[in-house]
C-alpha cells in the first residue's frame, strides 16, 4: 500500500500523525460512557419491557408485579413523565407508547440494583396487548399505499423530450437493503442529578445539543438546566445522530424521580432490536441513451423504508434524490421520491445519509444497461462523466469536475487496468468454474447538511498562563479522528508544540447549540471555529508581541498579556457560506463542493457455490489538502470496507411470515448477521490521495473524507456483475441482488447459465 504523500502544509497540518487516543484505545485505557457507569456508587441499572408483537394496541399494563422483585427499585411508566411523552424531534415516538409499532420495542422500563434484578422486573411487569395488522415488507406498504412524511419531487429539463431524443430506453426495478451500524459500543448513557436539580447526562451521543433538547423537553425543563457530555464514542456511523436521544431521556427521567444515578446501556441483541438502520430502498427507473451511449433521460420513483416514525427519514430521502445523478450528467431528470411506513424499527442516518441509496440506483442502471448498448461498463460510466461548465439536476455547478476524469484516468494507468482486463478475458475463456470480474466506478459526494441552518459551528479556546492550551469545540469523536484534526488545526495555527495543545470532551455547557458530527462536516465545521478562535487570541497579542519582540517565547508573551490584563481565551464561530436550498423545488446549492473519488476492483467467483474473493483493489481518493494523511487514509479504508458489507454481505432479514413472531428482527446478533472483517479484506488494498486537489474556502483547504469512500465499493458489486456474467452468454444483462451475498451471486450465475 502506497504511503500518501504529504500536502502542502503549515506546522502540524498535513503530518502523519496517529490517532490522538490510538495508545488508549489498543491498551484498554480509553473510557467510554458505560465505564463512568460501572464506576458510579449507587447506580441503578436500567432495563426494557419489549412488546412481542410487530403491531399492537396495549390494553393493560400493570407494574405492580415487578417491585415483588429483590433489588426493583422503579418501573418508569407514561405517568411518571413530568415533560413531553416523546423521544423524537418530529414528536412522533412516544417514549411510553399506547400502541406498538415494532416488535420489541420498548413499552416501558424498570430500575434495579443491578441489570440482573431489572431484567427479572421487567419480565414481570405484566402487560396485554391486541394485535393489529402491521406491514412488514417495504412491496407491502407500496401496495398498501402507506406512507409518511412528504414526497419530494426533483426535476429538471423534460423527460419526454428527453426520451424522445433517446434511441435506447430501457426500464427495470430494483430494491436493496439496509444496513445494521454494528458500532462496537451499543447505546449507553449515564445521568445524574446535582443538589440544585440539574441534568448531567454522560451519553455516546453524535449529537449532544439535540440530546440536551430531547432530555429537556421530557423533564419539563429548561435546556440550561441539562448538561449533555460525549467523552468519546465507541462508533457511530450515524445510529448515534437521533437514536441516543431516547435512551438518555430515560435514564434522565430515572435519576430525576429515584435521585440516583441512572444508567441505560443496552446488549447487542438489544441494540440490533430497538435501534434505526440505515433505509432499505426500492426503485422503479426508466432511462434513455443517444447512439453514443449518452444519457438523455431519467425517470424513477425512490421508495424508502422509514420504519415507525419520521426520525431523519426525510432529509435521507432528499440527499439520496441529490445523489441519484452520482458523478454523471443527466440532462432531462424527473425522481419521486416517498417514504414507507412499515413496523419496523425507525431507520435512521447512516454513513452517506441517502446518497449511497440514490447513487446505487444509478450505477445499478448503467451496469445493467451496458450490455444492451453494446458499451463496456467503463466506456459507458466514463462517456457520461461530468464536465466542467455543467450543472446537478437541482441546479448547482460542478466545480472540479475536471477531477473526476483525472482520477479516472490516474486509476487506468497505475492499475494497469487494459492489461488486467485482457488477462481476466483469457482466464475466463478458459475456466469454465471460476470466473473473474473487473469494474471501475467513480464517486461525487455532496458535503454540508441539506438543512442550512447546521453548518455552523463554534469552539472554545483557553490560553493558560503558562501557555498551555485548552480546546473545546462542538464536535464528537467516534474514532474517526476528529479530535486529532483538530489538535493540528489549533497547533498550526497558534504555531505551538502539538503537545502544549489539549482536548476537552464535549460538553454542552461549553459549546452550545451545536449541530450533529455527522454529514462528513466535522472537521470543516469545527476545524474552521477553532481556527477563528486562534487567530482571535493571535490578533490580541500583537501588541505584546511588537513590543517584546519577535523571538520572545510564546510563554513569555501569554504571561506579559495576562499582566497587560488581555483577554487569553475565545469563541470561535464558523457559519458555511455560499449554500442556498428550496425544499420545495428541490432547487439551489446545498453543498459546500463535492468530494471526488474512483476506485478498480477485482473478483474471482466459484462456479458452484457463488462464494467470491475480493483479490485487488485500487483507489485513488480526493481529501484536498489533507489535514491527517493517516487518519484519512484509515477512514477511505474503513469506509470502502463498510460499503462493501453494506452491498455484499450484511443481510438485515425480518420474520414477515404470519407466525406470532412476525416483525421479528431475525439477523439480531453477530452469530446471524454477517460483518465484513479481515477476510473480507482485499489482499491486495492500494490507497492513494488524489494530488493538485487543495480546496479553496475550507480549513487548511482540506475536505471531508467520512462518507464519500463508502461508496467507492460500488465497484465491488459491478466487479460481481461482470464476473457472473463471464458464466453466460457475450451481451446478456446481470441483474444482481443487493446484498450480493454468495447466495444472491449463485442464484445470478444460474440465470446468466439459462
Amino acid at each position: 500500500m502506497r504511503a500518501p504523500a504529504n500536502p502542502p502544509g503549515t506546522g502540524h497540518v498535513g503530518q502523519q500523525r496517529p490517532h490522538e487516543a490510538a495508545l488508549l484505545h489498543v491498551t484498554g485505557r480509553a473510557l467510554y460512557t458505560d465505564d463512568l457507569a460501572v464506576a458510579t456508587p449507587r447506580v441503578l441499572h436500567a432495563h426494557p419491557v419489549t412488546a412481542p408483537h410487530a403491531h399492537a394496541r396495549i390494553t393493560r399494563l400493570d407494574p405492580v408485579p415487578a417491585y415483588d422483585v429483590d433489588g426493583v427499585v422503579r418501573v418508569l411508566t407514561a405517568t411518571d413523565v413530568p415533560g413531553v411523552n416523546d423521544g423524537g424531534v418530529k414528536h412522533d415516538e412516544p417514549l411510553f407508547p399506547v400502541e406498538v409499532m415494532f416488535h420489541g420495542q420498548a413499552v416501558a422500563w424498570v430500575l434495579g440494583e443491578s441489570l440482573e434484578a431489572a431484567r427479572l422486573g421487567a419480565a414481570a411487569v405484566a402487560v396485554d396487548y391486541e394485535p393489529l395488522p402491521s406491514i412488514i415488507e417495504l412491496t407491502e406498504a407500496i401496495v398498501a399505499e402507506s406512507f409518511q412524511g412528504a414526497r419530494p419531487r426533483l426535476e429538471r429539463g423534460d423527460v419526454a423530450e428527453g426520451f424522445a431524443a433517446s434511441t435506447h430506453v430501457l426500464e427495470g426495478e430494483l430494491e436493496f437493503a439496509g444496513q445494521e451500524h454494528f458500532y462496537l459500543e451499543t447505546h449507553a448513557s449515564l445521568a445524574t442529578i446535582d443538589d440544585d436539580g440539574q441534568v448531567f447526562v454522560q451519553c455516546s451521543t453524535q449529537h449532544p445539543t439535540e440530546t440536551q433538547e430531547i432530555v429537556a423537553h421530557v423533564l419539563g425543563l429548561s435546556s440550561h438546566q441539562v448538561t449533555v457530555q460525549c467523552l468519546r464514542m465507541g462508533g457511530g456511523f450515524g445510529g448515534k445522530e437521533m437514536q441516543p436521544h431516547a435512551y438518555a431521556a430515560i435514564a434522565a427521567l430515572g435519576a430525576t424521580l429515584t435521585g440516583r444515578p441512572v444508567r441505560v446501556r443496552l446488549s447487542r441483541q438489544q441494540d440490533m432490536t430497538m435501534s434505526g438502520k440505515r433505509h432499505g430502498f426500492h426503485a422503479t427507473w426508466r432511462v434513455g441513451f443517444d447512439d453514443d451511449g449518452r444519457l438523455q433521460a431519467l425517470e424513477a420513483t425512490l421508495t424508502s423504508d422509514g420504519g415507525w416514525s419520521l426520525d431523519l427519514s426525510e432529509p435521507v430521502l432528499s440527499r439520496a434524490l441529490c445523489h441519484v445523478d452520482n458523478a454523471y450528467w443527466i440532462p432531462h431528470v424527473r425522481v419521486d421520491g416517498r417514504i414507507a411506513r412499515t413496523h419496523k424499527t425507525s431507520q435512521t442516518a447512516f454513513r452517506g445519509f441517502g446518497g449511497p441509496q440514490g447513487m446505487l440506483v444509478i450505477e445499478d442502471i448503467l451496469g445493467r444497461c451496458a450490455p444492451a448498448l453494446d458499451l463496456a461498463p467503463e466506456e459507458l460510466r466514463r462517456r457520461n462523466l461530468y464536465a466542467e461548465g455543467q450543472a446537478t439536476p437541482y441546479g448547482q455547478p460542478v466545480r472540479h469536475a475536471e477531477r473526476l476524469d483525472r482520477a479516472w484516468q490516474q486509476m487506468l494507468d497505475t492499475s494497469s487496468y487494459d492489461e488486467r482486463r485482457a488477462a481476466i478475458t483469457a482466464h475466463n475463456a478458459q475456466d469454465p468454474h471460476r470466473k473473474r470480474g473487473l469494474a471501475i466506478t467513480p464517486v461525487k459526494f455532496g458535503i454540508s447538511f441539506n438543512f442550512t441552518a447546521f453548518n455552523q459551528a463554534g469552539a472554545l479556546v483557553h490560553v493558560y498562563k503558562d501557555g498551555s492550551v485548552l480546546i473545546n469545540h462542538g464536535g464528537t469523536e467516534m474514532g474517526q479522528g476528529l479530535h486529532t484534526k483538530m489538535l493540528q488545526v489549533a497547533a498550526t495555527a497558534l504555531g505551538l508544540p502539538i503537545e502544549r495543545v489539549r482536548l476537552a470532551p464535549t460538553r454542552t455547557d461549553k459549546v452550545p447549540n451545536t449541530s450533529a458530527t455527522a454529514a462528513s462536516s466535522g472537521a470543516d465545521l469545527n476545524g474552521a471555529a477553532v481556527k477563528d478562535a486562534c487567530e482571535q487570541i493571535l490578533d490580541r497579542l500583537v501588541p505584546v508581541r511588537e513590543r517584546l519582540g519577535a523571538t520572545a517565547p510564546w510563554e513569555d508573551v501569554v504571561h506579559a498579556a495576562y499582566l497587560d490584563r488581555i483577554q487569553l481565551w475565545a469563541a470561535g464561530f464558523y457559519r458555511t457560506e455560499g449554500l442556498s436550498w428550496d425544499l420545495s423545488t428541490m432547487t439551489g446549492s446545498p453543498f459546500k463542493y463535492f468530494a471526488y473519488g474512483v476506485a478498480a476492483a477485482e473478483v474471482e467467483v466459484d462456479g458452484f457455490t457463488g462464494a467470491y474473493e475480493v483479490t485487488r483493489v485500487d483507489i485513488v481518493h480526493d481529501v484536498g489538502d489533507s489535514l491527517s494523511p493517516l487518519i484519512d487514509l484509515g477512514q477511505i479504508e474503513g469506509g470502502f470496507l463498510q460499503g462493501v458489507g453494506w452491498l455484499t454481505l450484511e443481510d438485515l432479514r425480518w420474520d414477515a411470515g404470519d407466525g406470532p413472531q412476525r416483525g421479528r428482527l431475525a439477523t439480531q446478533a453477530a452469530s446471524t448477521y454477517k460483518l465484513p472483517s479481515l477476510s473480507e479484506m482485499p489482499a491486495d488494498l492500494r490507497v492513494t490521495l488524489l494530488e493538485r486537489a487543495a480546496e479553496d474556502g475550507v480549513v487548511y483547504g482540506s475536505k471531508a473524507v467520512g462518507e464519500p469512500p463508502l461508496m467507492l465499493a460500488f465497484s465491488v458489486r459491478e466487479a460481481l456483475r461482470d464476473a457472473v456474467g463471464a458464466f453466460g452468454a457475450p451481451g446478456r444483462a446481470v441483474e444482481l441482488a443487493s446484498p450480493a451475498t454468495p447466495e444472491a451471486v449463485w442464484w445470478a450465475i444460474e440465470e446468466a447459465r439459462r
